[in-house]
């Protein structure tokens, strides 16, 4: 079975509000196997729709609306989907029933155009809805389907749940298919390159790999369509293996994991306490790893550093240069790193040493370079520290210099310690 969705509502054109409707469906159609290729967004304009509609039903199998089902004259669905479908409007007297008895309920007076709301196409199947006013309606005509949802979140979900879906999963009887996903999540490789290893895997039907990129990391989706959970799950295990032999540790963590959580879980893992020292990075770092759940055991310590002198005596020069400059470099990186370990009394440390421009626009924003270092020990040891590096080049305290640079110094950690 396809489907399409159509939210409706000027307020979505203008970006006054965002469609989280949309998003919610599609989630909820996957998981009972119904196919989703198109999502669509039109304003509450009665012929935008019914054009909107009879392109939809020349493509899909069953289009759900959403929006459009309330009492002002601006709300047109109940009209459009009649058009699109050939079908006069006419009063459903148990839909009216049921509206005046909520208003009873709530202790309201129901006002005259409420009524509007009992009105559906000739012949459609018609949804009570007992958490609002707005009634909801499947019309079988023979373009195919529409499913009408008002546009309220929460109307929505609980229509949709309590009734689309059943609907839809008795349609379906015979051939009902699950769809289960899995991202992936990468960093250390760009897009393009993410796409060249992936290339013949990024080709497959079944299941469906994709990329998504995202600020300092790349997304990977695999998307797996069976008759049972148990083979979704094994071929979405099958393109897994591969895509990990294939990037290595460059895959970071999956689903819900993020990088300063793997970071904190390695840490804990270790029993290590990790102090940082910051500078064109602002203290994201830090602020990453204490936001997560054993961010409070591993982070000893955090210090933002704009300026040369103090930024000097912390990371044990001997003679703090006078231009900031002068520190971003491997060498004030590295020693930094095994001087403020040391310092800290903890068994790591982290050092960001990077050019703070503040460029105005985006071309200045980024420019120079930056240095992470990160120095470690195993519990217990002293004397054996060892210290790695990474330029990373691009500098600035702004986004998205700032974020990208704060996570190539965690993946700096994952990586020492993974």
């Amino acid at each position: 079975m396809q489907a399409e969705i159509l939210t409706i509502g000027t307020e979505l054109l203008l970006g006054e509000i965002v469609d989280t409707n949309a998003a919610f469906i599609a989630r909820r159609l996957a998981e009972i196997g119904v196919d989703l290729y198109r999502k669509t967004t039109v304003g509450d304009n009665e012929e935008r729709i019914v054009a909107a509609l009879r392109q939809a039903l020349e493509r899909a199998d069953v289009v759900i609306t959403t929006g459009g089902l309330g009492p002002t004259v601006d709300d047109v669905t109940r009209e459009a989907v009649a058009r699109a479908t050939g079908r006069e409007l006419v009063l459903d007297e148990a839909l009216l029933a049921s509206i005046e008895a909520l208003f009873a309920r709530w202790g309201r007076p129901m006002r005259a155009n409420n009524r509007r709301q009992a009105y559906i196409p000739a012949g459609a199947i018609p949804i009570e809805n007992p958490v609002g006013t707005a009634p909801a309606f499947i019309v079988e005509a023979s373009q195919g389907t529409v499913i009408s949802l008002p546009g309220v979140p929460r109307e929505m979900r609980y229509l949709l749940e309590q009734a689309v879906l059943p609907y839809l999963q008795r349609r379906m009887d015979g051939q009902a298919t699950v769809i289960h996903s899995k991202r992936l999540h990468v960093v250390g490789l760009g897009e393009s390159e993410i796409d060249r290893r992936l290339d013949d895997l990024m080709h497959w039907e079944n299941p469906t790999v994709g990329l998504a990129a995202k600020e300092g990391q790349v997304d990977i989706r695999i998307a797996a369509k069976a008759t049972d959970e148990e083979g979704a799950e094994r071929l979405i295990a099958d393109a897994e293996a591969r895509i990990r032999e294939r990037l290595g540790k460059h895959v970071y963590g999956e689903e819900e994991e993020t990088l300063e959580g793997v970071v904190a879980a390695l840490l804990a893992g270790r029993g290590m306490r990790l102090a940082v020292l910051e500078s064109n990075t602002l203290g994201a770092v830090a602020g990453r790893l204490a936001a997560t759940p054993q961010g409070p055991q591993v982070l000893q310590s955090g210090h933002l550093v704009l300026a040369p002198d103090e930024a000097g005596r912390l990371l044990g020069l001997s003679s703090p240069p006078e231009r900031w400059e002068a520190l971003v470099c491997r060498e004030v990186a590295e020693r930094g790193a095994l001087h403020l370990r040391r310092a800290a009394g903890a068994e790591a440390a982290l050092v960001v040493i990077g050019h703070l421009v503040a460029g105005a626009t985006l071309q200045e924003q980024g420019k120079g370079e930056s240095w992470v270092a990160m120095a470690w020990t195993e519990k217990g040891g002293e004397e054996l520290a060892e210290v790695r590096s990474v330029r990373v080049p691009m500098g600035g305290i702004q986004d998205p210099a700032r974020s990208r640079i704060t996570t190539r110094a965690l993946d700096l950690v994952r990586r020492v310690l993974g």
